[in-house]
């Protein structure tokens, strides 16, 4: 999953710089229909479709992975190809962006689910 920009200027002017910033005290995950870019475009919209907070377990050489199953229900119908993380609920910003290895096509009403441990975010 790459940074967004946003985010890599945080990091690079926390650790090279000294300029803190303010973490976010939750994370929530976005579903996106195609790349969301550093905007977040292209995110679902209708049926019962909200961003849900996730959590992660502790980190794991480079790597950490949702430690929650997550699941939306009532979703519209749409294709399924990359996910956002966010500091908000709705609006907010958007701290990372990510490719789903493989793409989920949903008809209305169906449900999309992430098994816990089944999302990794990796620094490199």
């Amino acid at each position: 999953m790459p940074f967004t920009t946003s985010t890599a200027q945080k990091i690079i002017n926390m650790i090279l710089r000294n300029n803190a910033f303010t973490q976010p005290s939750t994370v929530y995950i976005s579903l996106h229909t195609a790349d969301p870019g550093d905007t977040g475009a292209n995110e679902v919209s209708g049926g019962s479709y909200a961003r849900k907070a996730i959590t992660f377990a502790a980190p794991s050489g480079k790597s950490t992975s949702n430690n929650v199953t997550l699941e939306w229900t009532n979703m519209p119908a749409c294709t399924v190809t990359h996910i956002g993380l966010w500091d908000a609920q709705s609006s907010g910003t958007l701290w990372w962006t990510g490719q789903l290895t493989q793409s989920k096509t949903l008809q209305a009403g169906d449900a999309f689910r992430i098994d816990s441990g089944a999302l990794t975010v990796t620094l490199t």
